[in-house]
């Protein structure tokens, strides 16, 4: 075998080494991300959010129920779902035995493509492409799920704004539908929220700049939203290629400003496709999120702790 085949040869082993370590370990490593956001008013005392986006959950995915039940053990003040918690028919149940013990804790939600539609086969190389044909699945059961989290006491912000009382504080929260399918009516909830609240916080499945541009000109302090998946497929050193909407590369996931108020957090999720089960540079991640005064100094966004736990059960 010549150079130019021992080449060949090689490349393809790194290749295949690189997918296995994708699809069979860094898919299931489970990272809490940690990051410190200045929003709160002087001298208030910090508030903590866990943000959980794109669980895309099927029934069998049992090392992630009993990753994201364990989250309860931090106690958050509030938790936040930025929605595609669906991908599969059946999974209902299976995203409330893992929200189980979370429900218990103040909540808010909303919902992005996959709570609506299943996912469908496609190729991989469409989510290159700058104009993409919107592939909808057969419907899934997200009025079960919705109804469910309603009945635990979790707030739906679907094109509503709603103040929610939490630990002592008030915070005005108001959310969109996804604005990957197009559903988003920012004019819902326009206009600017209650100027005494301690917090004003927005919900967004996808981070769409028409949406972000909205939330920032009301005056909101923080907006929360998930879809991008962190770019899944990261190369090391440069970041995500694409984020599958309007937002740029660089705010794949974690925390950035936007504009000269407003705060954004996007999480990587914690799922994929059941058609595209990989990940590379990106593990599959929660948010807990401390906020804290402004004054207290601004952190740095691009380097958020985290803390990665395997569980391949």
């Amino acid at each position: 075998m010549n150079g130019f085949g021992h080449a060949a040869t090689s490349a393809a082993a790194l290749g295949l080494a690189g997918l296995g370590y994708a699809a069979g370990i860094e898919r299931r490593r489970w990272t809490l991300r940690h990051a410190t956001v200045p929003v709160l008013a002087e001298g208030a005392t910090p508030v903590r959010i866990l943000h959980l986006s794109d669980l895309h959950m099927t029934p069998e995915q049992h090392s992630k129920q009993r990753w994201v039940a364990a989250l309860a053990d931090l106690q958050p003040d509030l938790v936040v779902n930025t929605g595609d918690n669906l991908a599969h028919p059946h999974a209902v149940p299976t995203v409330l035995r893992a929200l189980g013990p979370l429900l218990a804790l103040p909540g808010v939600f909303v919902f992005g493509s996959n709570d609506y539609f299943a996912p469908r086969p496609k190729n991989p190389a469409r989510y290159l492409a700058r104009r993409r044909r919107l592939v909808r699945g057969r419907p899934l059961p997200w009025q079960d799920l919705r109804a469910a989290m309603r009945e635990h006491g979790w707030t739906d912000l679907t094109h509503t704004r709603h103040t929610v009382a939490v630990a002592g504080r008030t915070i005005a929260a108001a959310g969109v539908d996804d604005p990957h399918l197009q559903l988003d009516r920012y004019d819902k909830i326009a206009g600017r929220p209650e100027a005494t609240a301690d917090l004003r916080l927005g919900l967004t499945h996808s981070p769409e700049p028409r949406v972000l541009d909205a939330f920032a000109a009301d005056g909101y302090d923080l907006v929360l939203a998930g879809h991008t998946h962190g770019g899944q497929l990261r190369i090391p050193g440069y970041g995500a290629v694409v984020t599958n909407c309007g937002l740029d590369t660089a705010r794949a996931r974690g925390t950035s400003r936007w504009g000269a108020h407003t705060w954004l957090h996007v999480s990587a999720g914690l799922g994929t496709s059941p058609y595209a089960p990989v990940r590379f540079a990106c593990p599959p991640e929660a948010s807990l999120l401390t906020l804290v005064p402004r004054s207290g100094g601004l952190p740095d966004p691009a380097r958020p702790g985290s803390r990665a736990v395997a569980d391949v059960g």
